[in-house]
């Protein structure tokens, strides 16, 4: 079986399918990996199946870095997008070309590439839609994740996943473009994006565990929760001297990091909260900078490192709790380290993953980013503080640990792939 996997966006987005192709690979499967050339690094090596590294998506991560630390509201983010027009379709044209060389037995895709699903259909084979979130799929059990994990009822969940759509609606203009460049037939923009062409359910493979978001009761059998899809820890990463001393040199300390929430103009006095917090509590502590969510500089005493970033999953487990913004790949690592967790949600789906912390009893609730200032002292106290999250944190992080995600992931593509076996149910 030949695999063409897209992704795009942060390491987050691509870390996960980047562990899947390593899976792949070892099954004996081969892989055509098409995502930006900035994750080189993150392709693992092959065997006994091959893995083909595409770059896709270079020029829009190079735009997204570059401005992201220079805006200072969210509304500046969508007024960036605009400008971000032919680096979305030159993602669409790259993602082509890769298929085109793969010509794959089945396409696995994130939904910022765009083209994916009409990829899948213009050459003829399985397209399967794949995020680390329940966004796609409609359920009477929780609403849409971007609604923060509100409840509106039954029908009212449910309901909120026409906002599955969106994407047909904003950028219709440009998938119609690219479906005449690639040869298929006029695209309607409130098409359902889990629905085939031939009427068919689309397959979607969510890489999250079951211990974190149940499994609803009526989820159909063409959405598979495969568990997360963590590298393999063979995959090495070498921390700079600087790390490895601090950690050695007194208790594990507390990670604090925002990723690439980077709104610049607030990155200081985020900065200086963290430091407080940190400060009040006596407590040792580790500031990643990323692109731009916490300013860089010295932070003025021993006990504070400050550094741009490393692997969660070689970090979160030697520190004693985390704080993050609540991405789905930051909560899942916290998770499966079995660490308190605090999650300081700026936007998107991150309230969601917020209250599923504060639901599973591994951490306090979510503290928004503009009540950073005001509301970390206490709730950093807090977390520290409550012996019920340490424990809870380490039980569900045992759950998450016995399970397979990866293995779990590449049987149900060999499923997928498999006209013989399709009608099968997938639990």
């Amino acid at each position: 079986m030949h695999v063409l996997i897209m992704s795009f966006g942060t390491r987050g987005d691509i870390q996960p399918y980047a562990a899947l192709s390593g899976a792949l690979a070892r099954a004996g499967h081969d892989v055509t990996l098409a995502v930006p050339e900035g994750f080189a690094d993150l392709v693992p090596h092959a065997g006994p199946g091959t893995i083909t590294h595409r770059p896709a998506g270079s020029t829009m991560l190079r735009l997204l870095q570059e401005v992201m630390p220079e805006l200072s509201r969210p509304g500046d983010a969508l007024r960036t997008l605009g400008a971000m027009t032919s680096a979305m379709r030159e993602l669409n044209d790259e993602c082509w070309t890769a298929a085109q060389a793969a010509r794959p037995d089945v396409v696995l895709y994130h939904p910022k590439c765009l083209a994916g699903p009409h990829i899948a259909e213009a050459l003829g084979v399985p397209g399967v839609l794949s995020l680390p979130i329940p966004f796609f799929t409609p359920t009477r059990a929780h609403a849409m994740p971007f609604l923060g994990g509100a409840s509106f009822g039954a029908l009212g969940n449910r309901a909120t996943y026409g906002f599955r759509r969106m994407s047909g609606i904003m950028y219709g203009g440009m998938i119609s473009e690219f479906r005449r460049d690639v040869g298929l037939g006029r695209f309607r923009r409130l098409a359902d994006p889990l629905i085939n062409p031939d009427g068919s359910p689309v397959h979607v493979l969510y890489p999250y565990s079951k211990h974190v978001v149940p499994i609803p009761d009526d989820y159909p059998s063409s959405a598979h929760v495969t568990g997360y899809w963590f590298p393999e820890s063979g995959d090495a990463w070498v921390p700079p001297a600087g790390l490895v001393n601090f950690l050695a040199a007194g208790e594990p300390p507390v990670y604090v990091g925002f990723g690439s929430m980077g709104f610049g103009k607030g990155a200081k006095e985020r900065r200086d909260a963290v430091l407080s917090a940190l400060r009040v509590h006596g407590l040792r502590g580790i500031v990643a900078t990323g692109w731009g969510g916490i300013a860089p500089g010295e932070a003025g005493t021993d006990d504070v490192l400050v550094l741009e970033g490393a692997p969660h999953e070689w970090l979160f487990p030697q520190v004693a709790a985390v704080v993050h913004h609540g991405g789905a790949g930051s909560t899942a690592a916290g998770i499966r380290a079995g660490r308190p967790t605090l999650i300081v949600p700026f936007l998107g789906d991150q309230p969601f993953w917020g209250a599923q912390v504060q639901a599973l009893g591994i951490g306090p609730a979510p503290v928004p980013a503009r009540h950073l200032r005001t509301r970390l002292a206490d709730s950093l106290g807090d977390l520290v503080n409550t012996a019920s999250y340490a424990s809870r944190a380490e039980e569900v992080g045992a759950e998450v640990r016995a399970e397979n995600g990866l293995a779990a992931g590449v049987a149900a593509l060999e499923q997928i792939a498999d006209p013989s076996s399709r009608t099968r149910k997938w639990a």
